[in-house]
């Protein structure tokens, strides 16, 4: 980027003065607008509906968010990536009656620091200065370009006085816009839609409706629109050297953009992944810690972190919520994703413009995605569930199998909220998993962890007996999403004595016929069992098969368990009465053969 320098023409330097008679002119030209828009009929805002989601697209924009490669821009860049997400959560969704006019600052509304917005670049007689709400303007050059490539009617649009590169006033399809009075207008003959987003590294526009060819002239602009000029690229206020200028800014030198990391409930796995990725600067946000709740799993491990937020309204509500549910259940389910939605929104109000990259837990990453703050940044996944579009494949099949279960369709996730977390993920950097099974869903971006074993324990253990009497623990309740129909046609005929450690969801009489001992969850549930036994068709938090793994106890669980890669785990296809029943009799023979 050309310089400038202190010995440049004083006369070509902004000053002060100059700054202060724009201002003034601004404030009457704002006032004016403002009296208009209020007399008038077409400055109006639309409201956010879904009833043109699936008409074709009529016209879409890309454009790169990261244009500078000077990293002492990063700043600036960064803060219009933060004001670009703030205007995107007004405009996306937004639909737009036939014939109505849109206005961009009728929707946007005006960009001051008390609605969220901070310093970025705007272009400003001849420099690009950093200014709060700074970098609109690619929003309104996108929108403009594609409302040109649906054959919108054009009712109102000012073109930039100078060319910043790689933006769209390269080609003559820039619209710059400055409250209020630098609008962009336009309209169209059918109802449109428009959809705003950003991934990490591009902004997209795009407008659904059906394209439309204009039959008349687009209306000019309130006044004469400036020629751009492709000369040399502005200045900027945060590279440029000429020290005097009012507007100069000092360089920055520390390192830019911290990762946030979000977190919910306590995993081993992910605990020592953050501890060891983890810088200074950095940003954890958790829950109540586990001295506040009582519950060793919320102890997430917070040395070393200058920045710590703790959720305590969010988490506090769930633990009252949880108290007041079934242990199980759709309504149980409904609840946690409610709880989810708030924890969330509490963790999006720590996300400052400085925050380029994300570590969350898969529970908020719908949410957070679907309201755009994850928009502009690159993000990894902290995953032990299945996605919700795969979840929801794997109940159905499993209901396929055992339609009498009423537990195996209880629960469906909203639709959106599933294709919000299915294209999150599709955008995700990393997915960061100790479950096998999830690993290989992504295999071109899983980074897998080791299972978080625990120490083995020093205990002698009854032999493993095939006669009348022998204990086969089920650790998990009575649902049909946890391999409890496999398990009743496994085990007939076989002898054994089944120990079931939770609630028996599928009825009174489920194992009638089966020898069967209830357990409460706490204490040694492993007494007396010589084999452990989980054909789920979901498991998100095999603690307990680790805990028999880690005390001897031969395992076999499904591969939806995520444990093929422990050792002491014997795994079998979800669904498989036959190889579930043979791997039981084999453990059984083993168990008698001579010491």
């Amino acid at each position: 980027m050309p310089e400038r320098h202190a010995d440049d023409n004083p006369r070509d330097r902004p000053s002060l003065r100059d700054a202060l008679v724009f201002r003034a002119k601004a404030t009457l030209l704002q006032m004016n607008r403002a009296a208009r828009n209020v007399l008038g009929s077409e400055s109006k805002h639309y409201p956010v509906r879904d009833e043109l989601s699936g008409e074709a697209v009529a016209g879409q924009s890309e454009t790169r968010l990261w244009t500078a490669d000077d990293a002492a821009e990063r700043h600036l860049l960064a803060g219009k990536v933060h004001n670009l997400r703030l205007a995107l959560r007004r405009l996306n969704g937004v639909e737009v009656p036939a014939g109505a006019v849109f206005s961009f600052w009728a929707h946007v509304g005006r960009p001051v620091r008390r609605r969220g917005y901070v310093a970025g670049r705007e272009l400003r007689e001849g420099c690009i200065i950093p200014t709060v709400g700074g970098g609109l303007c690619q929003l309104s050059n996108a929108l403009y370009d594609a409302a040109l490539k649906a054959g919108f009617e054009i009712v109102e649009r000012h073109a930039h006085t100078q060319v910043i590169p790689g933006s769209l006033a390269e080609v003559g399809r820039d619209a710059t816009v400055f409250w209020n009075y630098v609008d962009l207008r336009f309209r169209a003959t059918h109802p449109f839609r428009i959809e705003a987003s950003m991934d990490a590294n591009a902004l997209t526009v795009r407008f659904r409706g059906g394209a439309v060819r204009v039959s008349r002239p687009a209306r000019p602009a309130e006044k004469k629109l400036t020629v751009v000029q492709a000369s040399h690229a502005p200045n900027s206020c945060v590279t440029c050297n000429v020290h005097e200028c009012f507007r100069h800014v000092g360089q920055r030198t520390a390192e830019f953009g911290r990762t946030a990391y979000l977190v919910d409930e306590f995993y081993p796995e992910f605990d020592g992944y953050i501890s060891n990725a983890r810088r200074v600067q950095d940003l954890l946000a958790v829950p109540l810690d586990g001295k506040r709740l009582g519950k060793a799993n919320y102890a997430w491990s917070t040395e070393g972190f200058l920045h710590v937020k703790q959720s305590r309204a969010a988490t506090l509500r769930r633990a009252y919520e949880s108290r007041r549910l079934a242990s199980q259940g759709a309504a149980r389910q409904r609840a946690l994703l409610a709880h989810s939605e708030r924890l969330a929104k509490s963790y999006a109000a720590l996300l400052e413009y400085d925050v380029t990259h994300v570590t969350l837990s898969q529970n908020l990453l719908p949410y957070l995605w679907r309201d755009g703050h994850l928009g502009g940044r690159t993000f990894d996944v902290l995953m032990t569930a299945l996605p919700l579009a795969l979840l929801h494949e794997r109940l159905d099949a499993a209901s396929a199998l055992n339609p009498e279960s009423e537990t195996l369709a209880d629960f469906r996730a909203d639709e959106r909220l599933v294709r919000a977390e299915a294209e999150a993920l599709r955008h995700a950097r990393r997915i960061i998993t100790p479950h096998t099974e999830i690993a290989a869903l992504y295999r071109d971006k899983a980074t897998p962890l080791d299972w978080a074993v625990p120490p083995k324990a020093d205990k002698t253990r009854p032999p493993f007996q095939a006669a009348a009497g022998t204990k086969v623990a089920f650790p998990a309740p009575t649902a049909g999403r946890k391999g409890a129909y496999e398990l009743r046609a496994a085990v007939q005929g076989l002898g054994v004595r089944l120990v079931l450690l939770g609630a028996q969801l599928e009825g009174a009489d489920f194992w009638r016929g089966v020898s069967v001992e209830q357990r409460a969850g706490g204490g040694d549930w492993l007494e007396g069992v010589g084999l452990v036994v989980l054909p789920a068709f979901v498991e998100h938090r095999p603690r307990r098969l680790l805990e028999a793994v880690a005390r001897g106890v031969p395992v076999v669980a499904s591969t939806a368990c995520g444990l093929e890669n422990v050792e002491g785990v014997i795994s079998i296809p979800f669904g498989d009465v036959e190889a579930l029943r043979a791997e039981i009799m084999r453990v059984a023979a083993r168990a008698h053969e001579p010491a």
